[in-house]
């Protein structure tokens, strides 16, 4: 079932950081699709009105960190 969530072209990009919300600490891998995958607005409406606010912080300068492809 989440097969069908994810595009026919699996490449991805892969980055280290760290969570989104506050304290931004704690390593993490990041995988990001090279293929967006979209979404309907009120599926992110739903997901807006569950956390009551928002999940993530400003974009970040990538710095030293490398993406790798």
């Amino acid at each position: 079932m989440a097969d069908e969530l994810l595009p026919k072209n699996r490449a991805y990009y892969r980055f280290n950081g760290s969570l989104t919300t506050p304290p931004c600490s704690e390593g993490v891998m990041w995988l990001v699709m090279k293929t967006p995958v979209n979404t309907g607005k009120e599926q992110v409406e739903a997901f807006a009105h569950t956390l009551h606010h928002p999940n993530n912080r400003p974009v970040q300068a990538v710095n030293a960190r490398p993406v790798l492809k």
